[in-house]
């Protein structure tokens, strides 16, 4: 769903060499560079610790950087982190303290604070209520808020007033899956109104069908970006192959296929070419008739088996029971 450059976008972040090393020698960001466009979403991923939160609080001014530049509009933000602040809309990983506000009270008062009339921010909250369906919650103290419906309110308070560049720190954290389906919609209409829109998460799944390009975050460092078929079709594979694997198989099965194979957990990712989906069929199969499989599935290569390849999973190299899996299948 990458969004092609249209008459009006420019590029509204620009992040170059970023670095930033904590006491102690920990090198949260290591020579990050990225650019972000105007109407793009582009998601940060990367798992618990990679340097997600660390990067984006640089970006806001929350954070000086050790060394390296950011500029939002063409604005020097290790310069001026305080314009960072004006420039941009955020909504942190950590849940706001709204408790004692009621989500009426706190939306209202974000877009009034980020300089927008009381008619505009009446005007967008109504709206950000009817969508994301917060209308039973609207004049209820936040402290009586399930955690999915304070994060829902987190969102509507960024969005109330959205600066030219929105910063999203997971965003669903603790949202049920009906309205992360709606939260999802709404930062879509964040890039589609103009905005360039930063989302930081680790889960894969949803962000592949959220964004428009993204980058692999690991150890503080970005390992691969692009759109989510570019990625994809780095992988060199059009299938992918699930096998969960029996817990008292001694050795886990090996692929005769030549393409890439994850291990996580008892769980087997198989790269399948598309022409081979017929015998890949039989192949499980025939490990599941052994009891080496419980079951599998196979379906598109997808987002996170590029994800898993690149940070989550130890490769499993193999060709030497081709012959093997070849008579079986005879």
């Amino acid at each position: 769903m990458a969004a092609a450059m249209t008459k009006g976008q420019t590029m509204l972040l620009e992040i170059e060499k970023l670095t930033k090393v904590y006491r102690g020698g920990l090198r949260a960001n290591d020579d990050i560079d990225l650019a972000i466009e105007s109407g793009e979403v582009f998601g940060l991923l990367g798992h618990n610790g990679a340097g997600k939160t660390t990067l984006v609080n640089q970006v806001v001014g929350l954070l000086k950087p050790t060394s390296g530049s950011i500029r939002i509009d063409g604005h020097d933000m290790v310069a001026n982190p305080g314009l960072a602040r004006r420039l941009c809309s955020f909504q942190a990983q950590a849940q706001v303290p709204i408790d004692g506000l009621s989500p009426r009270q706190a939306i209202d008062l974000l877009g009034q604070l980020r300089g927008r009339s009381k008619a505009d921010v009446v005007r967008r909250r109504e709206h950000l209520v009817e969508v994301l369906e917060l209308g039973e919650w609207l004049d209820v103290d936040a402290a009586r808020l399930s955690g999915g419906v304070k994060r829902l309110v987190a969102f509507a308070m960024a969005a109330v007033a959205p600066g030219r560049l929105v910063m999203l720190d997971e965003p669903t954290n603790d949202v049920d899956p009906v309205r992360r389906r709606l939260l999802w919609r709404q930062v879509r209409a964040l890039a589609d109104e103009g905005a360039a829109v930063l989302l930081v998460t680790h889960n894969v799944i949803e962000a592949e069908r959220s964004v428009d390009r993204l980058a692999i975050l690991d150890e503080g460092q970005v390992i691969a970006e692009g759109t989510p078929a570019m990625l994809k079709a780095g992988l060199g594979s059009e299938l992918r192959l699930e096998l969960v694997v029996d817990s008292r198989s001694a050795e886990p099965p090996v692929s005769p296929f030549g393409r890439s194979v994850v291990s996580v957990g008892n769980r087997l990712m198989v790269g399948i070419p598309i022409d081979a989906a017929g015998p890949a069929v039989s192949w499980a199969e025939m490990l599941e008739r052994a009891g080496v499989v419980e079951e599998f599935t196979l379906g598109p290569a997808t987002l996170e088996d590029v994800y898993v390849a690149l940070v989550g999973g130890v490769a499993v190299r193999s060709s030497e029971i081709e012959e093997t899996y070849d008579a079986s299948v005879a």
